[in-house]
């Protein structure tokens, strides 16, 4: 049996910010090197057999913050990228409702709709994700597998995994930063033991 922690990045400088980062880079914020760093001890008890991050510094220094002393390289993959979201990348959130209305409603509430400005569109993304999912499956029959990646990834992976389609893809719960989903595949099936956990920020340790 494969287990699989998908672990979202700390929170960096942009994120405060409320800016797109995308694929665009922003440094972790103090908090969000302390809220990798409780994941990690968090999950002390667990042994991993390989460790997979995104290409983006945020996720490589949030593994590296998780993994802390433990003997295990971190395989890095461009298909754990965020969401590539062309001209969005860097302004904020308020920038981007004033210059495109219609598609930033279309981001936030029907994904299915959303048109991209130079970026990819969520079924792009998806089919990113079930290729990198894919690939780790086909490197590995069992074990436990730490995977630092991006929320929009997380929610793709968790709503491929459901069987549900893009519509759905924002159904609760939120990823916060640091959160960690566990997924087990067994046989080709796919179970979801948690989703957007964040009880390591109360000190909670699990095994």
């Amino acid at each position: 049996m494969l287990r699989l922690y998908l672990v979202r990045h700390g929170q960096t400088e942009w994120n405060i910010q409320k800016r797109m980062q995308g694929w665009k880079d922003s440094a972790l914020t103090e908090q969000g090197v302390n809220n990798a760093i409780a994941l990690g001890k968090r999950l002390e008890g667990v042994e991993f057999v390989a460790a997979y991050s995104s290409t983006s510094e945020r996720t490589i220094e949030t593994a590296k913050l998780i993994i802390g002393e433990r003997n295990l390289p971190i395989s890095t993959n461009e298909n754990l990228r965020e969401m590539y979201l062309g001209e969005w990348e860097g302004k904020t959130h308020e920038e981007i409702k004033v210059s495109y209305p219609e598609q930033y409603k279309n981001f936030g509430k029907k994904p299915a709709l959303y048109e991209p400005a130079g970026g990819e569109t969520f079924e792009q993304l998806t089919n990113r994700a079930i290729n990198v999912l894919n690939y780790i499956i086909s490197e590995h029959e069992s074990g436990n597998i730490l995977v630092i990646t991006h929320s929009v990834i997380l929610k793709s992976l968790l709503m491929h995994a459901k069987g549900r389609n893009i519509t759905d893809l924002w159904a609760p719960p939120f990823i916060h930063d640091t959160s960690l989903s566990i997924m087990e595949i067994k046989n080709g099936e796919y179970c979801i033991l948690s989703e957007g956990d964040i009880a390591h920020l109360d000190k909670v340790t699990i095994s």
